[in-house]
């Protein structure tokens, strides 16, 4: 039992160390997973021959995986995306399998090896490239929109890839393995099919599949809804856990792949009521068993290999990538992917993916593939993952700037008025302030930089300008010479920094206000010039709190007092907290004495909402009084 716990503590300790500081240096929480697997694998030697034992195990975070990705494809969201799923989605995976298999064709492999290897290869990595989508701020854009379709058909085709692979095996593969499973017979894994004939089978199969989609729309219901009305957590997590392992239990005893049953079970429970409960309770042991899945792969690669094909594997990962990445511009192009997009939707996605790794492992229990071949292309998949990072530098310091500088002039929209406010970034926040302001009479001039955006504003009457506001050629044809207040709302946090900075150092007169998504950023804008920064959920916050006040009892006018209060803390601190962060230099951050100074501005904060207004009031005081009994029959008798 001892030996278990501190195998377990090795794994445990490789993850908490190195996703972190993965995830730190732009490398993706999969690559942090697999640099821990080599770590205490083929380096220290701190793990061993129960690494395989241990993948077989962590295998079902993969079929975790694909009931959470079931769960997520409602069938009317796949309908109203279908020309880019299946068309743009479809012809990648086809065209690049096709191109892949010929290459491994003309490299002398067998044609069922190589269609192994064009499927594995063809996909790319799901967790890589929307993570760093997100943290980006890309997914919103044309070509972060087109490769998310191109990664949701790759995550539907591994269902079916995993049912062909078994059709691919090798003869003299699987002849190895039967005088093995002779030699060790009571090791025979259970099946409800392995003495039927094939007719039977077929049947056996085809009434189990049916038997799992009816009782996931019809008993699945009654079933969860028996459990959540206990009240308890741990049976409804329970609850998921059974029916994840049942449905895998099936699969297996029938002989097909447990993610074809998890993915048909979480497609048909996608319009569920328990769904966001089901991805809750599920989320957490999913993303622990994939990351031991991957650990266990990097601590499984024989480095031995890796330095006899050195050259081989580096020419294999790089000449994949400039295919596959040929592919992707080919298809950006037919599918009229404009610009830089076209290049981040190709850049992004010409990489193999984490799914690789488990097709690979697929493939090897199969037989599809021989163990030293498996081990070089699990090398590929790896290296193509570690420079994925790399093409999105690329992009971003040598691609996105050239478009932006050769392009946007002809593209961006001529600006023909002039106003008084110019508002960058017309999105829930700038909308808002430029209705105001447009109901008072005052002409504004909207620039956003999104073209989607300003196409749907221009439909509903909004005038509003496609340019990029950090441009100071726009800002001047905006007006920025007459205008009296620059409002900065746009979605990127950095860029909003760079432009209060640069607007501020050459118009140091005007006004500029501008929005902030949290106290850091807040802090940034401020030190960057800002006049005026507001967050972009205090205000609503603060009214929501106030509602709940009001709905425990409190009174309208003292909750209005309290809320005065925490205003006033606030403003009273900021000074004192902006000027701790500031300290800090080139790299500001939340430090201790912030966080100390922090803490005993919140203890003054709890005094100060304990004190009444009543015995402070003056007569100038400027607070919230409510109005006199009668009020508005009065002011209707005047009118």
């Amino acid at each position: 039992m001892t030996a278990y716990f501190v195998q377990a503590f090795i794994y445990l300790c490789a993850a908490v160390v190195m996703v972190p500081l993965a995830k730190r240096l732009g490398l993706g929480s999969v690559l942090g997973y697999l640099i821990a697997g080599v770590i205490i694998g083929p380096i220290t030697g701190l793990v061993g021959r129960e690494t395989t034992t241990i993948q077989h195990f962590a295998e079902f975070g993969v079929v975790m995986m694909l009931f959470l990705v079931g769960l997520e494809l409602q069938p009317s969201m796949l309908w109203e995306k279908r020309t880019r799923l299946l068309g743009l989605g479809g012809l990648q995976v086809l065209v690049s399998t096709a191109a892949i298999g010929a290459v491994a064709l003309i490299l002398g492999q067998s044609w069922s090896v190589a269609l192994a290897i064009g499927l594995i290869f063809s996909l790319s990595s799901t967790a890589i490239v929307l993570q760093t989508f997100n943290e980006k701020g890309l997914i919103k854009t044309e070509g972060g929109q087109n490769a998310f379709m191109v990664l949701l058909f790759q995550d539907i085709a591994v269902i079916p890839i995993l049912a062909l692979m078994p059709l691919l095996a090798l003869p003299e593969l699987q002849s190895i393995a039967s005088e093995l499973a002779h030699a060790d017979a009571h090791h025979e894994e259970l099946s409800l099919v392995a003495h039927l004939p094939a007719w039977a089978t077929a049947l056996v199969v085809l009434a189990s599949i049916v038997g799992l989609v009816l009782a996931a729309h019809f008993l699945s219901r009654p079933l969860f809804r028996y459990v959540a009305d206990s009240g308890l957590q741990e049976a409804f997590t329970a609850a998921a856990l059974m029916l994840v392992i049942g449905i895998a239990a099936l699969m297996g005893l029938i002989g097909l792949s447990p993610a074809l049953g998890a993915f048909l079970a979480g497609v048909v429970l996608a319009n569920s009521e328990f769904r966001h409960e089901l991805e809750a309770d599920i989320e957490p042991f999913k993303g622990l068993l994939l990351g031991l899945f991957f650990i266990t792969v990097g601590a499984g690669i024989n480095f031995s290999i890796l330095s006899e094909n050195l050259s081989t594997v580096v020419l294999l990962t790089l000449g994949l990538m400039v295919l596959k990445a040929s592919i992707l511009f080919g298809l950006a192009v037919v599918f009229r992917v404009h610009a830089s997009d076209r290049w981040l939707f190709t850049l992004s996605l010409a990489q193999a993916g984490e799914f690789g790794f488990v097709l690979l492992s697929y493939s090897l229990s199969h037989h599809v593939l021989p163990e030293g071949l498996a081990q070089m292309l699990s090398m590929v998949v790896a290296l193509s993952m570690f420079l994925t990072p790399i093409l999105f530098i690329l992009f971003e310091k040598v691609i996105l700037p050239r478009y932006q500088t050769q392009e946007t002039k002809s593209e961006f929209d001529t600006i023909d008025e002039k106003g008084k406010v110019i508002i960058a970034g017309i999105g829930r926040f700038g909308q808002i302030i430029n209705r105001l302001l447009i109901a008072n009479n005052i002409p504004t001039v909207v620039l956003d930089y999104q073209a989607g955006q300003v196409d749907r504003l221009r439909s509903i009457n909004i005038k509003s300008f496609y340019g990029d506001a950090s441009r100071t050629d726009l800002l001047v044809t905006a007006g920025i010479n007459e205008a009296s207040v620059l409002v900065v709302a746009i979605d990127d946090k950095s860029r909003a920094v760079d432009l209060v900075k640069n607007i501020k150092h050459s118009y140091p007169n005007l006004k500029v206000l501008a929005r902030a998504y949290d106290r850091g950023h807040h802090y940034e804008l401020r030190d960057a010039g800002a006049d005026y920064v507001i967050s972009e959920t205090y205000n609503s916050a603060l009214q929501m709190g106030g509602e709940v006040l009001r709905c425990l009892g409190f009174h309208a006018f003292r909750v209005e007092q309290l809320k005065r209060n925490f205003t006033s803390a606030e403003r009273e601190h900021f000074d004192e907290l902006f000027a701790s962060w500031r300290h800090e230099g080139e790299n500001r951050s939340f430090n201790d004495h912030y966080r100390q100074l922090f803490m005993s501005m919140e203890k003054k904060l709890l005094d100060m909402m304990q004190l009444d207004d009543s015995d402070r009031h003056s007569k100038t005081e400027r607070g919230w009084t409510p109005p006199p009994k009668q009020y508005t029959d009065d002011i209707e008798k005047t009118d």
